[in-house]
C-alpha cells in the first residue's frame, strides 16, 4: 500500500492555531492504524480562517480540510480523509475554493503548494527561471525589464523599483549592497512573513537579480525580531541556495558573485524606515537619517545600496522569467501587477488575497472576507498600516490604486487592511495612533517626538470637553498640530501619524462629540 501524501502548514499562523499538534496526531493515529503516511509541511495558502488547513493529495488533486484540530484527526480518518472522503470539515478540491479561485496569484503562485525548503520543488515550479534569464542580460537590460514592467515598491512608498536600481548601477563605488527591508511591523500585515516562511527561495532569487542589475556583491535581509520562524527558514534557505550554486562567488558558473545573509532586527517599529534600518544594520541605534544623501548613493556603510521590501524583490523573478509585458498587463493606470492584500481585524474570513490593482474595498470586505466576524455592520477600514487613513463606506468603491487613494488622502501602503465594526470608538483609535507614534518615535525630530505626545493630550481634552467652545478650540489645535507633523517631520513616522487621526475626525465627527458638519455639538 503506497503512502498517501498529506500537507500540514508550517506557517507561523497555522502553528499558532495548532498545526504542529495536528501533524503529530496524524503521525500517531496513522501509525496506530497501520496507514502509510507521507506528511509534508508546506507553507500556508493564506486562508487563515481555515487554519490549520490540511490537504490530502488524491488522484483528482488536493482536497482541503479545515480548520482541523488534533482531536478531529481520528474522525477524519474514519471518514476516509486519506481518500478525500466527505466530512463536515471538507472543502473539496483546494483550487476550487472560491476564496482562492478568484485570486490572481503571481507572487504567491507556489505558496502552500511546495515544500518551502525544497530546491527541487522550487525549481519544478518555475524557480530560478528569472535568475537564469537575468544572467544572460547586461545589468542595464535587467533594469529596463523591471522598468517596463511598471513595478513600484510594495513597502508603502510605491517608488518605481527600477529607478533605485539604476541609480545604484550608475553610482561608481568599490562595494555596493542589496538590502531587503523585512521589518514588517504594520498592523494587519503578514505577506512578508508568509513569503519568508513559505517561499524563501523566491526572495533570494529576486535579491540576486537585483544584485546583478546594480553591480552589488553583498546583501542582507533585515528581519524583524518578532519573526523567529522566518529568520530560521531564511537562514536555512540561504545555506541551501549557496550550497547549490545559486549564491556565492560563482552564481551558476557565471563568474558573478553575490553573498547574502539574514540579520535579526532590534524590535523597533521605526526600523521599518529605510535609513533607520541601515543604522541598525550597521550596529547603531535605529534613528532616521536626514536625506539627501539618498541610500541609493550613500547607503549601508556609506556605499550605494538597493533597498526594497520583500514583496518588491519577490515580484522580480516572474518579471524576468515571463517578460515585462506579462506583468504589466495586470493592474490599472500606473499601478501595475498584483498586490498581496492582507485582510485582518473584525472579518469573518481573514487571509491573504493576491489580486491585480483595481479591486475595491467593498469586494474585499464582502466577496472575500464575508463581512464582519461579529455580524455587526463594518464602520471603518484602515488601509496601509497603523499610519494609514480610515476609509468610511462612501470610499469603499474606489479602485485600489496608488493614485486613486492618494487623491482622497489615503494610502495603499503595504496592503494591510484592518476592519472595525460599528462598536469602534474612532476617537479612541485616533488617540491610539498618536500614542503609538509617541512610543515608537526614534526621537530625532521635534514634530514627531513632541507632536505625538501633545496629540494624545489634545484628543483627551476634546473627548473630555464639557462645552462646545472648549471642544472647538481643541479641534482647531489638533488640526494645526497635525499640519505641523505632516510638513515638519523627518520621516513618515511623524509625517503620516496624522492620517488616521484626521480621517477619523473628518469621517466620524460624532465620536469626537462633533456634529455632522464637524462643529462642536452643544
Amino acid at each position: 500500500m503506497s503512502a498517501v501524501t498529506v500537507y500540514v502548514p508550517r506557517d507561523s499562523a497555522a502553528r499558532a492555531c495548532g498545526a504542529d499538534e495536528v501533524a503529530q496526531a496524524l503521525r500517531d493515529e496513522c501509525a496506530r492504524r497501520g496507514l502509510a503516511l507521507n506528511l509534508l509541511r508546506n507553507g500556508s495558502r493564506g486562508l487563515f480562517w481555515l487554519e490549520p488547513m490540511v490537504e490530502v493529495l488524491t488522484p483528482a488533486g488536493r482536497v482541503a480540510y479545515g480548520p482541523v484540530q488534533a482531536a478531529d484527526v481520528a474522525g477524519l480518518l474514519d471518514a476516509g480523509m486519506l481518500q478525500g472522503g466527505a466530512h463536515a470539515l471538507c472543502h473539496g478540491p483546494t483550487d476550487k475554493i472560491e476564496y482562492l479561485a478568484r485570486q490572481q496569484r503571481l507572487c504567491f503562485a507556489r505558496m502552500g503548494i511546495t515544500d518551502p525548503l525544497s530546491l527541487a520543488d522550487y525549481e519544478a515550479h518555475e524557480g530560478w527561471a528569472g535568475l537564469r534569464a537575468a544572467l544572460k542580460l547586461q545589468p542595464q537590460q535587467i533594469v529596463e525589464q523591471v522598468m517596463e514592467s511598471g513595478l513600484r515598491g510594495r513597502g508603502g512608498a510605491a517608488f518605481p523599483t527600477a529607478i533605485k536600481w539604476r541609480t545604484v548601477l550608475n553610482t561608481p563605488a568599490p562595494q555596493k549592497y542589496v538590502v531587503c527591508n523585512a521589518d514588517e511591523g504594520d498592523s494587519g500585515t503578514y505577506s512578508d512573513r508568509m513569503t519568508m516562511e513559505g517561499d524563501p527561495f523566491m526572495l533570494i532569487e529576486g535579491m540576486t537579480i537585483a544584485a546583478l542589475a546594480a553591480g552589488a556583491t553583498r546583501g542582507f535581509v533585515y528581519i524583524r525580531s518578532e519573526y523567529p520562524d522566518a529568520m530560521a527558514t531564511m537562514c536555512e534557505a540561504i545555506a541551501a541556495a549557496q550550497a547549490a550554486g545559486f549564491l556565492g562567488d560563482d552564481i551558476l558558473g557565471s563568474g558573478r558573485a553575490f553573498h547574502l545573509e539574514a540579520r535579526l532586527g532590534a524590535g523597533s517599529y521605526v526600523c521599518g524606515e529605510e535609513t533607520a534600518m541601515l543604522e541598525s544594520l550597521e550596529g547603531k541605534r535605529g534613528i532616521v537619517r536626514a536625506k539627501p544623501p539618498l541610500p541609493a548613493i550613500e547607503g549601508l556603510f556609506g556605499r550605494p545600496t538597493v533597498i526594497n521590501n520583500v514583496i518588491s524583490f519577490a515580484s522580480v523573478p516572474l518579471i524576468l522569467a515571463r517578460g515585462a509585458a506579462f506583468y504589466r498587463d495586470y493592474g490599472m493606470g500606473r499601478s501595475r501587477g498584483t498586490l498581496p492584500l492582507q485582510l485582518a481585524g473584525n472579518l469573518k474570513r481573514p487571509g491573504l488575497v493576491e489580486v491585480a490593482f483595481g479591486i475595491t474595498l467593498r469586494e474585499l470586505l464582502f466577496d472575500f472576507a464575508g463581512g464582519s466576524a461579529s455580524g455587526r455592520p463594518i464602520k471603518a477600514v484602515q488601509v496601509g498600516g497603523p499610519l494609514g487613513t480610515y476609509l468610511p463606506e462612501s470610499q469603499w468603491d474606489l479602485p485600489l490604486d496608488y493614485e486613486a487613494y492618494a487623491a482622497v488622502g489615503a494610502v495603499v501602503g503595504h496592503g494591510g487592511i484592518v476592519a472595525h465594526d460599528d462598536s469602534a470608538d474612532m476617537a479612541g483609535l485616533a488617540r491610539y495612533a498618536m500614542e503609538f507614534c509617541a512610543i515608537e518615535s526614534c526621537g530625532k525630530c521635534t514634530p514627531c517626538r513632541i507632536g505625538s505626545t501633545r496629540g494624545v493630550e489634545v484628543i483627551d481634552r476634546i473627548t473630555a470637553a464639557r462645552d462646545a467652545a472648549q471642544r472647538t478650540q481643541q479641534v482647531h489645535l489638533l488640526r494645526d498640530l497635525c499640519d505641523t507633523m505632516v510638513n515638519g517631520s523627518l520621516c513618515a513616522m511623524g509625517g503620516m501619524t496624522p492620517y488616521p487621526v484626521l480621517s477619523a475626525l473628518n469621517h466620524y465627527p460624532q465620536d469626537f462629540g462633533l456634529d455632522a458638519s464637524g462643529a462642536a455639538a452643544a
